[in-house]
């Protein structure tokens, strides 16, 4: 069996979660399933940058051209995208569709980022999406019947054992980039109304539509204790982790939204939003608050703030939600779709 993959944005050291979710399923199917042969394909922008990855002994590296299929029993677009190449199978994974249905993009991007989505909807031959959540959205968004839907989650990704404990903080994390869709305005108008000992770190890049965010943290009256980090490494990402009390992620529109479980493998009470993908994710492990609504969020923290307790409670309550999600059962549910399509 030969499984061709894309694998374009499994490259680099600045992942995104859809970076982390190439990598976990591209070199855990070669490691569990080495009875099959696969082509990790890369868009020719990206391909020269390959050369500098180890691929597994039963992987070989192909250039993915728009059109034209690799020689493979199967393609699996990793990023809802598929090329106008016919394939013999072919599975879709939609990790969401916010671009459509709110105002997180530009005009032009959302334009080639719906044909490209409706593209792959019509064309693959079974989708995989990340959440119930974004499989209602390619139902009702794209009008794809459920039958051809398959859900499989995310796993969360386990921490390493530090070499020295690092003592937690009157810290606040907020782990993604600084965009409208994150709703960091509203984290740091709720996080105004804390206790003076309490810091917030944003640990993110700037994305679309930063600029209102900037300059809402810039005229805080708390801005010394807002600790705007940027993108940062994963070594520095794991130190934050390490010193953070809490987890705020108020997102108002996530498909999974990874840093969830993340958080709760690590055992840090998580305060997130009650909408889209993250009461699915979460379930009652995490305190839910309402993430257009300030006083929501600022009450919510508060209880989490004033109470080691409750935030006890959420850290066991975290530690054993994400101990269901691995990438292990992610990798083997992908595998048992590929076995439906090719028996």
């Amino acid at each position: 069996m030969k499984i061709a993959l894309d694998a374009t944005y499994s490259l680099g050291r600045n992942l995104s979660g859809v970076g982390v979710y190439s990598r976990e399923i591209l070199f855990g199917l070669a490691r569990a399933h080495p009875e099959a042969r696969y082509l990790f394909c890369y868009r020719p922008h990206r391909y020269p940058r390959s050369f500098s990855e180890r691929l597994p002994s039963n992987a070989a590296r192909r250039l993915l051209w728009e059109n034209r299929a690799p020689s493979a029993d199967l393609f699996h677009g990793l990023n809802q995208r598929l090329g106008s190449a016919r394939y013999r199978r072919s599975v879709s994974t939609f990790h969401d569709l916010f671009v459509i249905s709110g105002d997180y993009s530009t005009a032009e991007f959302r334009e080639r980022f719906t044909a490209q989505a409706r593209h792959a909807a019509q064309r693959s031959d079974l989708i995989i999406t990340v959440s119930a959540f974004t499989a209602r959205q390619v139902e009702q968004l794209l009008g794809v019947e459920p039958s051809r839907i398959r859900v499989i989650h995310h796993g969360a990704r386990s921490a390493p054992f530090p070499k020295s404990p690092i003592p937690k903080e009157p810290l606040i994390l907020n782990v993604g980039a600084i965009q409208r869709r994150k709703n960091i305005i509203r984290l740091v108008e709720a996080f105004e109304q804390l206790g003076a000992e309490w810091k917030l770190a944003l640990a993110g890049s700037f994305g679309f539509d930063s600029e209102a965010a900037r300059e809402r943290i810039e005229r805080s009256p708390r801005r010394q204790d807002i600790q705007v980090r940027g993108y940062v490494a994963d070594s520095q990402l794991e130190e934050l982790y390490q010193r953070a009390s809490i987890l705020a992620f108020p997102s108002v529109d996530e498909g999974f939204g990874m840093p969830v479980l993340d958080a709760m493998a690590r055992g840090i009470p998580v305060l997130t939003s009650n909408v889209s993908a993250m009461p699915e994710v979460a379930g009652e492990a995490a305190l839910l608050v309402d993430p257009l609504a300030v006083d929501s969020i600022a009450d919510g923290l508060r209880r989490l703030t004033e109470s080691q307790a409750l935030r006890d409670r959420y850290a066991s309550a975290g530690i054993a939600r994400a101990s269901g999600f691995t990438w292990e059962k992610s990798m083997e549910a992908t595998w048992t779709v590929y076995q439906e399509l090719l028996g």
